[in-house]
């Protein structure tokens, strides 16, 4: 199999001021091509770093990605180093020129030499065009041998690894291996007591199947990949995995594909079946509204919400009992009912949902530790309450809440009978 290695530039990826995302998702991309991804390295804005550790790359892999330096600024020298490495000028791209030109006429802004020299690229370079940003891509073919430069804004690098590099890829490694990868979302299930559940993957792997678990705050996702000459013969690999994945998991796999979300897949199934949906939200802040609102289309099922942050509001706008605030507390079994049921009849929905908990880090106590938090349904009069004991993160539990809210909604619509977690419902 082919190499391939990466190479993120930048002082601000090795002290954490920003988080380098754009390796994890070159890495994934290149295994999808038929690579194998030998070496992931991060170094600093450095001339004499980065020079040798190109040339070194260079000469140990089929494909180097390097991203990164290629800004306007003092501190951006990728160009540079790369036009010494092999001995080469920087010239001026005219049609670049021309685009930068034209997006700070657009925008109002006054155009720069330090943006003009953006339009500088080595002149054994093939430029690839940038139409989502004024830092152009370079491909180099030295000997067979491919070195991509992008630029380090992760926009900007996907669409030219997408649209420019991938292409290029293709024509000139016709003979690399088909891989073929599925990604399976599930929720509400740990990643140990989903593995007891599908059991004993060995004939796959042994028969030259990759198959690992995926755990995340939102759920765990199973991903099973495949080699072979062609796309065909890799995917036929795959088929067997994933019926039997289904047959083994299918009431807690809510889909396919690597980025889909839960709020995606329940937004449908409402949109589906005609069902609407209003949210009461106290330790989650609002963040429930904005996960289904992050879906295009949502204004077909999302009547609206209300963040109940206070127990006057929660009173107020909600109908909550004062008594049962009083006696049962904010976070109980009462006031979570309440809070779905009212936010139902306020809005007009279909279903309404709740949620109030103690978020943490403190406002624990013995008998309601961090983490615990009530969640309320409404759902076409089928009035339940779940209640959960999370842990002491924050953000966590705020997510993991969202999710089995959306969870439970995509359950209980689709008429499967079990719960995220095999939490047992309580009914008023």
């Amino acid at each position: 199999m082919r190499k391939a290695h990466i190479i993120s530039i930048g002082n601000e990826l090795l002290i954490g001021d920003t988080v380098n995302t754009n390796a994890s998702w070159l890495g994934g991309l290149l295994t999808e091509q038929g690579f194998e991804v030998e070496l992931i390295s991060t170094i600093p804005d450095d001339y004499q770093i980065i020079y040798e550790k190109v040339k070194a790359s260079l000469s140990g892999a089929s494909v180097t990605i390097v991203t990164g330096g290629l800004g306007p600024t003092h501190d951006d020298i990728t160009k540079k180093v790369i036009a010494d490495l092999f001995d080469v000028d920087l010239i001026e791209n005219s049609e670049v020129l021309d685009y930068i030109k034209s997006i700070f006429q657009r925008r109002g802004f006054q155009f720069s030499p330090s943006n003009a020299a953006q339009a500088q690229v080595p002149s054994n370079c093939d430029v690839l065009f940038n139409n989502k940003g004024t830092a152009p891509g370079m491909w180099f073919n030295e000997g067979g041998r491919v070195l991509i430069v992008l630029p380090g804004v992760p926009a900007e690098m996907k669409f030219l690894m997408e649209q420019r590099a991938i292409p290029k890829i293709h024509r000139q490694f016709p003979d690399r291996e088909v891989w073929a990868t599925r990604y399976f979302k599930t929720a509400g299930v740990p990643e140990s007591t989903l593995s007891e559940q599908i059991g004993d993957l060995d004939e796959f792997v042994n028969n030259g199947v990759g198959i690992a678990y995926l755990p995340n705050v939102g759920g765990v996702t199973i991903r099973i990949s495949s080699n072979g000459v062609t796309s065909k013969e890799a995917e036929a690999k795959l088929l067997k995995v994933k019926n039997y994945l289904y047959e083994k998991a299918g009431d807690v796999i809510f889909g396919e594909g690597k980025y889909l979300s839960i709020e995606e897949v329940t937004g449908t199934i409402l949109k589906e079946n005609g069902k609407t949906i209003a949210t009461a939200e106290s330790c989650t802040g609002g963040l429930l509204s904005s996960r289904i609102t992050d879906i295009p289309g949502s204004s077909n099922y999302m009547i609206g919400g209300v963040v109940s942050y206070s127990n006057r509001i929660k009173v107020e706008e909600l109908g909550v009992s004062e008594a049962d605030l009083a006696e049962h507390g904010a976070v109980s079994e009462p006031v979570a009912l309440q809070m779905a049921k009212g936010v139902a009849e306020k809005m007009g929905a279909d279903i309404g949902v709740s949620a109030t908990g103690i978020a943490g880090p403190d406002g624990g106590t013995p008998e309601k530790p961090v983490g615990t938090v009530w969640l309320g349904f409404w759902i076409e009069g089928d009035h339940f309450a779940l209640k959960a004991v999370l842990s002491n993160d924050r953000m966590q539990n705020k997510e993991r809440t969202v999710m089995i809210i959306l969870e439970t909604v995509r359950r209980r619509l689709l008429g499967l009978n079990d719960y995220p977690y095999h939490l047992k419902p309580h009914r008023s």
